[in-house]
């Protein structure tokens, strides 16, 4: 049997040389390792691969099937140069020895290299920001497609004013981190500022602590612009509770007792937006919702007067404000999407009359 297996290791072929080299556009600590196969390849069952430093034996890392050149040490670390050797394997014993690699060390890079379509349009998009913020800021009208929801907004300040009753405005159900959250807060600076100068009570009531005190101090700043800090009454926004239902619950309870003209539903909403919307409709009250939650949407449009959809809530605070930097930014981001809209159509035809190669532009 010996003799057999020593005949068996003269008869086959070792692996080429491997050649180890950092793996290229990764973030580090990681080595690829490729070689040439054995020439007995077919008769083998596996390659065993080992791996050492200057001061350390030779340790398996790893393994892969027969008709496989290439392998990826993960557990480099960076700077450390290694060495490696491939075994050939048969039948579960070592039958050839491949020479050893020459050293290697693993390093992360700056850049993607095969990104470079990311760079480039992000490159694009950016000098197309910028320079729509300039135009703004010289003065140049930008056009802006009307948002019935926004425009109705000053007309629904305006009615709770005669009537004699507050507004209601809910920043959503979820945390200050949230998108919708913070688009839902800079439509409240807006809102504040005319129920200031229209004297018209505000009552927001909040379920985060954090989105209460940032709430706070927003209506407070807006009153103090408007001229108005002495109108200001902290008691109006106040926290309520984390619990869902029990938030829900308590501001249907102010809908009921309040009855304000006017309630505002602006941020991100869950399974509560139904019972928020219906008991306003309930209390007669005008109704302007916006949420970017795709589930909650068909409740707000159904119950309410006027819906925010989408990216509507996020263009509100350019709209209703006119600030050149966030007209600018409006302004940049509707051509960025009609140019992402332009080459989608346009390789999609190209892709229709057989030039595939176009789908390396949309590589990351």
């Amino acid at each position: 049997m010996h003799v057999l297996i020593a005949l068996l290791i003269l008869s086959f072929e070792p692996p080429g040389k491997p050649i180890a080299k950092d793996q290229p556009n990764d973030d580090g600590g990681k080595i690829l390792i490729t070689w040439k196969l054995s020439d007995s390849d077919s008769l083998l069952n596996a390659y065993n691969i080992y791996r050492s430093t200057e001061n350390e034996e030779l340790i398996k890392i790893g393994s892969v099937p027969k008709e496989t050149g290439l392998f990826i040490d993960n557990k480099a670390k960076d700077g450390v140069k290694y060495r490696y050797q491939i075994s050939a394997i048969k039948d579960g014993a070592i039958i050839a020895n491949s020479e050893i690699s020459e050293p290697a060390a693993s390093s992360s890079q700056w850049f993607h290299t095969g990104r470079i379509n990311i760079l480039v349009g992000l490159l694009l998009y950016s000098v197309m920001v910028l320079w729509f913020i300039y135009q703004a800021r010289i003065g140049k009208k930008m056009f802006i497609r009307r948002i019935p929801g926004l425009d109705a907004l000053e007309e629904a300040v305006g009615r709770a004013t005669e009537m004699g009753r507050p507004i209601l405005y809910i920043p959503g159900l979820s945390t200050i981190d949230d998108i919708a959250t913070i688009a839902s807060l800079n439509i409240l600076s807006k809102v504040a500022k005319k129920t200031a100068e229209y004297n018209t009570k505000l009552i927001v009531p909040n379920r985060s602590p954090v989105v209460y005190i940032v709430a706070r101090e927003i209506v407070k700043e807006s009153y103090a612009d408007a001229g108005r800090p002495d109108a200001f009454n902290p008691d109006n926004v106040y926290f309520i509770t984390e619990n869902q239902w029990a938030y829900v619950a308590a501001v249907c309870g102010t809908m009921v007792r309040e009855k304000p003209a006017t309630n505002l539903f602006l941020g991100y909403f869950w399974a509560e937006s139904l019972a928020l919307a219906e008991t306003g409709a309930a209390t007669g009250a005008i109704q302007i919702a916006g949420t970017d939650s795709i589930f909650q949407l068909p409740f707000f449009i159904t119950a309410c007067d006027y819906t925010l959809i989408g990216e509507e809530l996020y263009a509100a605070s350019a709209y209703l404000s006119r600030e050149p930097l966030l007209m600018g930014s409006l302004k940049g981001q509707d051509w960025g999407k009609m140019i992402i809209l332009f080459i989608l159509i346009i390789a999609s035809i190209l892709m229709l009359v057989g030039f595939t190669d176009i789908r390396s532009l949309f590589d990351v």
